[in-house]
């Protein structure tokens, strides 16, 4: 095969992976959006998601130290500025502020 010819097969072989690869996600999802199980866990994973990341972002916290105070202070300003707003963007930038605000001027060494 002349290099001309290896090379149309090569990008016309890439282009049928990258094709399919693309397709497959839209043809494995129709047939899941009638299921119960699949709208059971949209509506129940974003809530389950959350938990997960709180726990997991203070699982190592020190708790004998004063600075400890600073990601909890964060978690409360966030929970309570989007249970009072409901506005993430709000929250994400109040609770981030705050932190920033402990952890860096109140708590620094």
């Amino acid at each position: 095969m002349s290099d001309t010819g290896y090379a149309v097969a090569a990008i016309l072989v890439a282009v049928g992976v990258t094709w399919a690869l693309r397709a497959l996600p839209f043809a494995a999802l129709a047939p899941l959006r009638a299921s119960p199980t699949v709208r059971y866990l949209s509506t129940r994973m974003p809530a389950g998601v959350m938990v997960i990341l709180v726990v997991y972002c203070l699982r190592e916290l020190p708790v004998t130290q004063p600075r400890a105070v600073a990601p909890p202070a964060a978690l409360a300003v966030t929970v309570g500025l989007h249970l009072w707003r409901r506005n993430a963007l709000l929250s994400i930038l109040g609770g981030t502020a705050v932190h920033v605000a402990l952890a860096s001027a109140v708590f620094a060494h």
